[in-house]
């Protein structure tokens, strides 16, 4: 896989580059500040690229800015956003623009290996990666939303989608069946309105609905 990551942190960078290159994939390119970006990810097309929310040169929303405009120009760049903080405006911005090939973790999450890996690569896939503090900092925010239909079990499981998780590693995580799991799923989808004519993208659309509800 190809990567191209954007991270003013020259340690943290350097971090990325060594665990990406141990693990088999390649780094086309890096970027220490905002207007490297764009043309990096224009000049190497890469398959993933990893960029940190806050750069260089006012360490605002320069990474963000970037993901944004390199997915309307590049509409099928999947694009793993890493933050220090969970910034609620950001990751509702990033992901409703189209959830498909998004992830957004917490830089602390890059510190275990196996499951910033496995993000990185189910994001490259299509799919989506979201932090967990993400998610549940994001639930508790909205107020008098569609959610609040939800039991505390169905905002568990919602949780867990969110994060990218399938069915089976749901309900391990739950400690329930996966028959359990997927009527829990299926009532989430009742409720947040989304007809089965959408199954192929529910789960996506499920993410985008509290999102929406901010």
């Amino acid at each position: 896989m190809r990567v191209v990551i954007a991270e003013d942190n020259a340690l943290l960078r350097e971090g990325l580059v060594l665990l990406l290159t141990s693990a088999g994939h390649e780094v086309a390119a890096v970027a220490g500040s905002g207007p490297e970006i764009l043309p990096a990810l224009r000049e190497h097309r890469p398959d993933i690229a990893v960029l940190d929310v806050r750069m260089p040169p006012d360490f605002r929303d320069e990474g963000l800015r970037a993901a944004l405009a390199a997915r309307s120009e590049l509409p099928e760049l999947p694009v793993l956003v890493l933050s220090q903080y969970v910034e609620h405006a950001y990751a509702t911005e990033l992901l409703g623009g189209g959830a498909a090939g998004i992830g957004y973790l917490l830089k602390d999450r890059v510190g275990r290996v196996d499951e910033f890996l496995d993000a990185l690569e189910r994001v490259a896939a299509g799919g989506t990666a979201l932090d967990p503090e993400v998610v549940s900092q994001l639930l508790t925010r909205r107020k008098n939303s569609p959610l609040d239909s939800l039991t505390p079990r169905e905002r568990e499981v919602l949780e867990l989608m969110a994060a990218g998780h399938d069915n089976t590693t749901i309900a391990t995580t739950l400690v329930v069946t996966e028959r359990a799991v997927s009527k829990h799923i299926g009532n989430v989808f009742q409720k947040l309105g989304l007809p089965p004519t959408d199954s192929g993208h529910r789960r996506v659309l499920a993410v985008l609905a509290y999102l929406e509800n901010a």
